[in-house]
């Protein structure tokens, strides 16, 4: 007995170390946001009185409220966007199922190895030709349909009960009325999963809004931040504050919806 209760206390003592550590970061972030520069710099673990300061010298030398709004702007849209597309492509890949679709998946997968930098020159010609630059439309076309959600949703669609699907048919829903009315209300925990995803990425994406982004209207949060430590001086507690307000909506939007988000990474590894 001595044994094991020896044996639960070295557990959880080593899982408050690293849970300690994961965490210590954002703590730090939080309280070098009310601290002077000079007190970051020289590694102040403990609250200071600057945090009001620190949002008036943000708010007056940047926008941010208006980078608060392009970014949530773009982020849910591309959030939504993606949602309905990818899931409806999953939901046909698994449903409707034939050796074409397979080899057609396969070809998607695949496209998850190239990476972002390769395409990212024919994706701005691409948009610039349209008219799109400075527009959410242009933020949002690279989401709309990934392949990573493509197959997250065709995943989850493998256990969705098909005999749902026939007794429906039989009376005489539509595959429309099956896929709204049915396969999204059973499936909302791997909806909650895609969409944290997809928020996260596109609230925290950088290098494509800073090629389209050319209009100082169309700044969002992760150009903001950059645009802090580009002087010749840089204030570190408005940064700390700036990090800290970029990084609050995805945190509280993870803590709100987790155990649905747990639930649908599960579900799409069965």
């Amino acid at each position: 007995m001595k044994m094991r209760r020896l044996l639960n206390l070295l557990k959880y003592v080593f899982l408050f170390a690293m849970s300690f550590v994961s965490i210590f970061p954002l703590l730090w972030m939080a309280v070098s946001a009310t601290n002077r520069s000079v007190d970051v710099v020289t590694g102040r673990i403990l609250p200071g009185t600057y945090l009001v300061e620190n949002f008036r010298n943000l708010a007056a030398q940047h926008r941010i409220g208006l980078a608060m709004w392009n970014s949530f702007r773009n982020a849910i849209t591309a959030t939504i966007a993606s949602l309905v597309v990818c899931s409806i492509a999953g939901y046909g890949f698994e449903i409707y199922h034939d050796k074409g679709k397979d080899w057609l998946m396969r070809i998607l997968l695949l496209s998850m190895m190239i990476p972002f930098a390769a395409i990212m020159i024919p994706l701005f010609m691409m948009v610039g030709k349209l008219g799109l630059l400075n527009t959410t439309t242009a933020f949002v076309l690279p989401t709309v349909s990934t392949a990573f959600m493509i197959f997250l949703f065709r995943q989850s669609a493998r256990y969705f009960p098909v005999d749902i699907i026939e007794a429906a048919r039989l009376e005489g829903m539509s595959e429309l009325g099956i896929f709204f009315r049915m396969y999204v209300p059973i499936m909302r925990s791997t909806y909650v999963t895609a969409g944290i995803i997809t928020f996260m990425n596109a609230w925290n994406n950088y290098l494509w809004p800073l090629i389209i982004m050319q209009s100082k209207d169309s700044i969002v949060m992760p150009l903001l931040i950059s645009n802090l430590i580009a002087g010749y001086v840089t204030d570190y507690g408005m940064v700390m504050l700036g990090v800290t307000l970029s990084v609050l909506p995805t945190v509280i939007i993870f803590l709100l919806l987790q155990n649905s988000f747990a639930e649908g990474i599960l579900s799409s590894m069965r």
